[in-house]
């Protein structure tokens, strides 16, 4: 397929529709060093608008954020990634919301909608010269609940993931993820 055989070496692709979304996204990697510079609540506000921009089932939108600064309340949530989030500064929890309805009736959709909250507040930071990374709270049960407590969190609301953000320390060369065989047309 021509399209995909356009994707150079760097993972930068050379095509019409090329623009500076794709470049953000194929430019995007995991930071885990930062400066220790604090974001502004501007800046925040804009990460969270990308989150709550992203796709939702039956537009349940089943997204919570607690944007978490202090440092004690870090290392209450989960001492795993502690001193990384330090050296960010803030760290957004994207929470899920389980039940829907005024029933309460069972959500199966709360895990697609946090990942897709999530990816957009990754991409979002890359495309505002911050550093972030996705760091996994679901679906381990033990980091949960210490989070879920640490944070207050009523019961039907559920912590997906940690994103710490700052101001990355340094900088490194986006892996190239395309693989022409994990892609198949019409058939396996």
């Amino acid at each position: 397929m021509v399209g995909f055989a356009m994707f150079s070496a760097c993972g930068r692709v050379n095509f019409p529709y090329y623009n500076s979304t794709i470049d953000t996204i194929l430019s995007r990697y995991s930071v885990r060093s930062y400066t220790g510079q604090q974001i502004s609540e501007d800046q925040i506000t804009k990460l969270l608008q990308a989150a709550m921009a992203a796709p939702s089932g039956m537009n349940q939108q089943a997204w919570n954020f607690i944007v978490v600064r202090d440092t004690a309340k870090m290392n209450a949530m989960t001492p795993l990634s502690a001193e990384v989030w330090k050296q960010a500064g803030t760290v957004i929890v994207v929470c899920g919301k389980t039940t829907m309805g005024e029933d309460a009736e069972p959500n199966p959709l709360w895990i697609i909608d946090c990942s897709a909250a999530s990816e957009n507040i990754l991409i979002a930071a890359k495309a505002m010269g911050l550093g972030a990374v996705w760091n996994t709270c679901y679906p381990y049960e033990d980091i949960m609940t210490q989070c879920a407590k640490s944070l207050n969190l009523p019961d039907d609301i559920v912590p997906f993931s940690f994103i710490p953000v700052g101001y990355e320390e340094g900088s490194e060369i986006p892996k190239n993820k395309f693989d022409q065989k994990k892609i198949h047309f019409d058939k396996w």
